[in-house]
């Protein structure tokens, strides 16, 4: 077998010549010109930047608009000690129209989606909830058998979903010899209160006393969808009158429904002249049971109604001979269009 030696003067150059190397090749980079590398295609994760210096460096003249990223990989790359104060990136042209805050596309829409198209003799468009409208709701119009009266309870409305004018009226009207007709009617201005309750303020006439009021109330949905009022009114002569009502829907099927409600008037003194005591006065109580037809627009009813005086009008009564207590069989129709 046979044995070569190697001088050792060789191996010493060598060993200086490797370890020189890095030297010569970042001296090289501090005064090479970037401006015509192609980096598209190169790997960058595993490179250490931290120890180069790129301060000297122009980039005056870089073009990157057209430079493809997508390949590279920059996911290992240590920034940490590069120093970039040095460099000048005045001239740099970076195409940037595309990103997120930057001038609209031609093609984008205008700001009302017209696109410069005229609306037409018709205008512009307008959300429904915005158009206004009326309505006519009917809850009472029936017949009390024993009393011998015909009952009335309605509402019409005009305007949008967020400001309304109400004119509403409530009584009964006699149908014996005198054709006697009491009733309590009110024009407001409606709004919303919020999802479930709504609120009203305007003036109110009464047939009953011959006097005017100012009227505020409050109507909506209670818990378990009871439909539910309150309302005072503020008489001329101080009195005030309070109503409370509650009704609830129970439904049997797709048609046939039971609604029960009632009510209860207050009012704020005496008014011996018309009936009236300081305190609870009158409690009305009635069940219907009603059958919706015309897409639930039309409902005739038949029912049964209590009436009671309450309190000090009890006696009042009493001493003018006159019921205190009564109860009736009712039909009628409920509708709204």
């Amino acid at each position: 077998m046979k044995i070569y030696k190697v001088g050792l003067p060789f191996i010493g150059m060598s060993s200086l010549m490797l370890l020189m190397s890095p030297l010569a090749n970042a001296a090289e980079m501090s005064n090479m010109d970037h401006g015509s590398m192609d980096m598209s295609g190169m790997d960058m994760s595993d490179m250490d930047h931290s120890g180069m210096d790129m301060s000297d460096m122009d980039m005056s003249d870089m073009d990157m608009s057209s430079m493809d990223h997508s390949g590279m990989d920059m996911s290992g790359m240590d920034h940490s000690s590069m120093d970039m104060s040095g460099m000048d990136h005045s001239s740099m042209n970076m195409d940037m129209s595309g990103m997120q805050g930057g001038e609209p596309p031609p093609n984008a829409r205008s700001p009302d989606y017209s696109n410069g198209v005229d609306y037409g003799q018709y205008g512009k468009p307008v959300m429904m909830g915005s158009l206004p409208l009326w309505g006519v709701s009917v809850e009472t119009l029936g017949y009390q058998f024993e009393n011998d009266q015909i009952d009335f309870e309605a509402e019409g409305w005009y305007g949008t979903d967020s400001n309304r004018v109400t004119l509403r009226s409530e009584g009964s009207a006699q149908t014996n010899d005198d054709k006697e007709i009491d009733s309590l009617s009110s024009l407001a201005y409606w709004k919303p209160l919020g999802i479930f309750w709504n609120g009203e303020a305007g003036i109110a006439y009464n047939t009953e006393n011959d006097k005017s009021a100012i009227m505020a109330g409050i109507a909506g949905t209670a818990p378990y969808f009871v439909e539910t009022d309150a309302r005072a009114y503020l008489y001329t002569d101080g009195q005030v009158q309070l109503d409370l009502g509650t009704a609830y829907e129970w439904r049997l099927d797709q048609r046939w429904v039971v609604r029960p409600e009632l009510e209860l008037t207050a009012f704020s003194k005496d008014d011996t002249d018309n009936g009236i005591t300081k305190g609870f006065n009158e409690f009305e109580a009635e069940v219907r049971l009603a059958y919706e037809t015309f897409s639930r627009q039309l409902a005739p009813y038949v029912g049964f109604s209590y009436e009671s005086a309450l309190g000090d009008t009890r006696d009042l009564r009493r001493q003018e001979d006159e019921d205190v207590d009564s109860n009736s069989l009712t039909a009628g129709v409920m509708f709204w269009f």
